[in-house]
């Protein structure tokens, strides 16, 4: 493992060219916010093409399950992705969430009809709007995330206010 490079994650993902939008800390960070993250949260469409597309991404990846022992059998695979919602992986470039249904959305479709697109070192990538992200915020209630909806709260009002 060569530590949390979210970019290559992202390159690769890309390269397969998976269906996603970034949430959570590193979405956060393209639209301002100064709190770091040690992993990658993105939220996959769950059609089976792209599922298919995700699965052979997260094997160049070197992906396996965070939190269970190298032995335990896990097939990585559309079919088992298709079984599941949310996955909590460690991939060859960090800690990686793939979740077909964030906290307080319906989903990938959802997501995507907000999301915007930034340049993240070269690459195009779709990022949650501010106002999905604060919402998943709300929606987790984690003690972490009701202090990221402030900063986002902030930075949503400092757009809003404009240049």
């Amino acid at each position: 493992m060569s530590g949390f490079s979210p970019i290559r994650a992202l390159e690769v993902l890309r390269s397969h060219g998976v269906d996603l939008v970034v949430v959570g800390g590193v979405a956060a960070a393209a639209h301002g916010s100064p709190s770091l993250t040690g992993d990658l949260d993105i939220c996959y469409d769950r059609s089976p093409d792209n599922l298919e597309r995700l699965s052979s991404a997260l094997k160049e990846l070197g992906t396996r399950l965070r939190g269970v022992a190298d032995d335990v059998p896990f097939g990585l695979d559309a079919r088992t992705l298709a079984a599941g919602d949310h996955f909590t992986f460690v991939t060859d470039a960090g800690d990686l969430h793939c979740l077909g249904t964030p906290a307080g959305t319906d989903g990938f479709a959802e997501l995507s009809a907000h999301a915007i697109t930034i340049d993240l070192e070269g690459l195009p990538l779709r990022v949650a709007s501010l106002e999905d992200l604060i919402r998943m915020k709300r929606a987790a209630g984690r003690a972490k995330d009701r202090a990221e909806i402030e900063i986002l709260g902030a930075l949503r009002d400092e757009v809003a206010r404009g240049p």
